[in-house]
């Protein structure tokens, strides 16, 4: 998407979503300190299969996501515990507003906040507001063939794996990622809502 095809209005509308678990508040400057907190905890910024921010890169990547939602492209949340504390980020990526269709992307949590409540939860409020809210067709994932981690959560979502582009991307390392691409489409939302809305204990 270009500069001049900017998207406007409600799909780049950011807005805080409130959960039970986790509260997905709109990225900004006040969240770098704890954000670095946060990618220091496990050292998930190491991992070569992640694209996490470093402690000390912290302040830079939130100017860099917050340029991004002004051009149009993203909608940019840090992913915090109830009491405000932040543990991660998630996005709104690859932004389509003519075709309704929004990528769950650039997601990561620290290490205490893996394996918990916290993302699937957070999985749920970004999917009710995309399919809810914004009413998308599809909401799209993308990850990393050798994050098997991240493979068998997003699966576990409910989403379905529509292929492999194979060389798409160089990470920070110079090796080359095959990205995995799943995703949900509306006839399937209500069935990965009961889903989700299973794994938290809820009616």
């Amino acid at each position: 998407m270009g500069f001049d095809e900017r998207v406007t209005g409600a799909f780049l509308d950011p807005v805080l979503l409130v959960g039970e678990h986790v509260r997905l508040e709109p990225l900004g400057p006040q969240h770098a300190a704890g954000l670095a907190l946060a990618a220091a905890d496990g050292d998930v910024w190491r991992k070569w299969t992640t694209s996490v921010p470093s402690p000390d890169g912290m302040p830079a990547e939130i100017e860099q996501r917050l340029a991004a939602h002004a051009a149009g492209r993203v909608v940019p949340w840090a992913t915090c515990l109830p009491d405000g504390t932040p543990v991660g980020m998630t996005t709104y990526w690859n932004v389509d507003e003519a075709n309704r269709r929004v990528e769950i992307g650039a997601t990561w949590l620290g290490a205490a906040a893996q394996g918990t409540n916290v993302n699937p939860e957070a999985k749920l409020l970004q999917l009710t507001r995309a399919f809810d809210d914004l009413d998308c067709i599809a909401v799209e994932f993308r990850t990393h063939w050798h994050n098997r981690q991240s493979r068998r959560a997003i699966a576990a979502l409910g989403a379905k794996q529509d292929g492999v582009l194979r060389n798409h991307q160089r990470m920070r390392d110079g090796s080359l990622r095959d990205t995995v691409v799943f995703s949900i489409v509306r006839d399937e939302w209500s069935a990965v809502r009961a889903g989700l809305l299973a794994r938290l204990g809820s009616d």
